[in-house]
């Protein structure tokens, strides 16, 4: 892991994180009253989540991370969304990441002192799409092997 922030290590002691990501999408209008909270804006607004990432680069972040902390297939499912939807927001979350990177880096690249930015996917704990608090508790109410069984089904992604 060390290999991959040297990069920007060398340029600096630190690397720039993005900021709040849900707090700044309500700031600019997005309605997360809902228990996919920022991943509703993927079904909503998603070009909103690209403007964000890129004004998080054009300030100074090293790594933009993905608006999928609260995008579980559980949480999607619980509104209606089909497995395959699902997996495609999923998807989506890391792609309009990649595209601010791209599109800032397109137009800003040769001007910068530093390697080009990382994209980060935000994984959520299980248990944040029960929109209950229960991420900050740990109690799923699911056996360990139970929770091992959806935990492998992100790996298949």
């Amino acid at each position: 892991m060390q290999g991959l922030f040297e990069p920007y290590l060398k340029r600096s002691e630190v690397v720039v994180l993005d900021g709040a990501l849900a707090t700044e999408l309500e700031s600019r209008g997005a309605d997360l009253n809902s228990p996919l909270w920022s991943a509703k804006v993927l079904l909503e607004a998603p070009d909103l989540i690209r403007e964000l990432h890129l004004d998080y680069l054009k300030a100074g972040a090293d790594v933009v991370t993905s608006a999928s902390y609260q995008a579980t297939f559980d949480g999607f499912s619980r509104v209606g969304l089909s497995e395959r939807e699902a997996v495609r927001l999923m998807k989506l979350s890391v792609q309009l990441a990649q595209d601010a990177r791209d599109q800032y880096w397109a137009e800003n690249g040769e001007q910068q002192k530093g390697p080009r930015p990382l994209v980060a996917a935000s994984v959520g704990p299980y248990g944040a799409f029960l929109a209950d608090g229960g991420e900050y508790r740990g109690d799923y109410e699911l056996t360990n092997q139970q929770l091992k069984q959806v935990l492998m089904y992100w790996t298949l992604l």
